[in-house]
């Protein structure tokens, strides 16, 4: 049996080409998912950047930090004798998402013409390479340095590994557009579950009486990143054009009018309402979330204070220095389950939307949310109940996750999958802006809340009032997305689109397509040795997650 990718390839098609990526008779697309995996577990380490704040802030002192008294910002990125405090490194994890966005809107179109093992392995080089430049920071102790390693390059690493999977699987699998998304996206979330503490272990070996160990650290983690990134990158295939699953009929035939018939250009997609639409959906599902996320250790200590560790009445600003360790013990603890719910629900909110469809998906989540902020949290803070407020957080980490990996889906469905990666890539400038805001509402509203004089357990009763509001936005925008108008869909030659060979199902015309002697794949060995490289580490992450979550019981 032939199929497209069998034909003659054009002269002068490189191996990175995207012409060379075309599947032949016989693969097996559940090779793709650990590929994107293999990618976003890496890129992942970019949430747990956070385990090298506190060594890296003793990086000349090892033992104590070296401070200098009245160090700027600007004296902080130059300077050779002195520490590094945190509030200078915490401006790495704003630049990682606030180019990750740019990058992704920039070479997203790109992107869609180079295919995803060209886009999968520049992001290998800029990421590890990043990480690279990063560990010659440290080393000379230039700030930077870092910013520009892991800061610059490493960022547009970010933005092209998260978006090179989102196109290609989408394609792979028209039937469950929700669940492929998902799994590949539950990586990124993932990826700090597993780095954060080989992080923390190789720290630990290479520090000494003379250094810290990170940038030994950040030396082997670029190593070790930049194979499996590599190997994701390579195993990258994509379709033949038209292809579908064997006996799998497109949901344009069954009346279905939230997916697109046709598929709007790059150069278009902006110009619809929708994208704006969905745009904002992202940004305040994003925003409302990832302010308290942020905080979480802090919030649930000052909220609940004693009661974390046995000393009911004890108020958190008269913890004693022991009290103080436990209690934060219990935070990290906190952290790790919200870290862990984030990532499942990426996969199962994503998924869920195959069967609830995107739309309506996303108005169950913003009307959850609302009502968890608006009263259950609130409720639960007041009367001082734990396992609520726990329960109720570890739903809103889930549903900030399952936001992100949904929307790639509902970017096909609405536009088509010609340009979604690309238009995704634009979409996610959303999310740098979500990053910035989410960040200044909550910190404002609590140091003003405590500027004036407000006890802890009631400063974040506002910031959650103000994310019930802004979930209410969003809910408004995702009732108001509709199909895109004809004028916009790719119907002429002119613009860019062949004309697909069309069939005639009932009263509706679909594409002529077939599976080209791929069918729907299954289980094979090469399949089951990929999955086995990439679910081996996700399971120890998990593991040593679920062991730090146990403080809180």
């Amino acid at each position: 049996m032939s199929s497209a990718a069998d034909a003659a390839r054009p002269p002068g098609v490189g191996f990175l080409d995207r012409e060379n990526t075309v599947a032949k008779a016989g693969f097996n697309r559940w090779l793709i998912p650990p590929c994107a995996l293999a990618i976003h577990l890496c890129i992942g380490m970019a949430y747990g950047f956070s385990v090298f704040w506190l060594p890296l802030s003793r990086a000349i002192g090892v033992s104590q930090a070296v401070a200098c008294e009245g160090m700027t910002l600007a004296t902080a990125l130059f300077t050779t004798t002195c520490d590094w405090r945190v509030s200078d490194l915490l401006w790495m994890y704003t630049l990682f998402f606030v180019v990750l966005g740019a990058a992704a809107a920039i070479w997203g179109g790109w992107l869609e013409r180079a295919g995803p093992r060209k886009a999968g392995l520049v992001a290998a080089v800029c990421w590890c390479g990043g990480m690279v430049i990063s560990a010659l920071g440290i080393y000379v102790h230039q700030l930077w340095l870092m910013w520009l390693g892991s800061g610059l390059i490493g960022g547009i690493g970010l933005g092209l590994g998260y978006i090179s999977p989102v196109s290609t699987l989408i394609k792979w699998f028209p039937d469950r557009r929700g669940m492929a998304t998902g799994m590949a996206i539950m990586g990124f979330g993932g990826g700090a579950m597993i780095g954060s503490p080989l992080a923390d272990i190789l720290m630990r070996h290479f520090a000494n009486a003379e250094g810290v160990g990170v940038w030994q650290t950040f030396l082997v983690l670029a190593a070790g990143y930049f194979v499996f990134m590599t190997a994701g990158a390579l195993g990258y295939r994509v379709p033949p054009e038209n292809w579908r699953p064997a006996g799998w009929t497109p949901p344009a035939a069954t009346g279905n009018r939230m997916i697109a018939t046709g598929d709007v250009h790059l150069k278009d997609a902006h110009k619809t309402p929708q994208f704006w639409l969905i745009w904002l959906v992202l940004l305040v599902n994003v925003t409302a979330s990832i302010g308290l996320i942020g905080v979480a250790s802090p919030m649930l200590q000052e909220i609940f204070g004693g009661r974390l560790i046995g000393a009911d009445g004890v108020a958190f600003l008269n913890f004693t220095p022991e009290q103080r360790t436990a209690a934060a013990a219990v935070g990290a603890g906190f952290v790790g389950l919200v870290s862990l719910f984030n990532i499942g629900g990426r996969f199962f909110w994503a998924s869920f939307s195959d069967k609830l469809g995107r739309k309506t998906m996303y108005a169950v989540i913003l009307a959850l949310g609302i009502a968890l902020y608006a009263l259950l949290i609130p409720f639960a803070a007041s009367s001082s109940l734990l396992f609520v407020f726990v329960a109720s957080f570890c739903v809103i980490a889930s549903m900030y996750g399952g936001g992100f990996a949904t929307v790639p889906a509902y970017l096909a469905d609405v536009f088509g999958t010609k340009f979604v990666g690309a238009i995704h890539g634009r979409l996610l400038t959303a999310w740098s802006l979500a990053g910035i805001f989410g960040g200044l509402i909550t910190g404002n509203i609590r140091d003003a809340q405590i500027a004036s004089g407000v006890p802890r357990e009631a400063v974040y009763q506002p910031i959650f009032f103000t994310m019930a509001a802004l979930l209410a936005v969003g809910f408004v925008a995702n009732l108001l997305v509709r199909p895109v108008a004809e004028k916009w869909q790719m119907r002429q030659e002119a613009k860019g689109a062949a004309k697909p060979k069309l069939a005639t199902v009932g009263a509706t015309a679909i594409p002529v397509g077939g599976d080209y002697g791929i069918g729907r794949g299954g289980v094979s060995g090469p399949a089951v040795i990929a999955w086995l490289a990439v679910g081996l580490p996700l399971l120890w992450g998990v593991y040593i997650t679920l062991m730090k979550a146990t403080a809180l019981f």
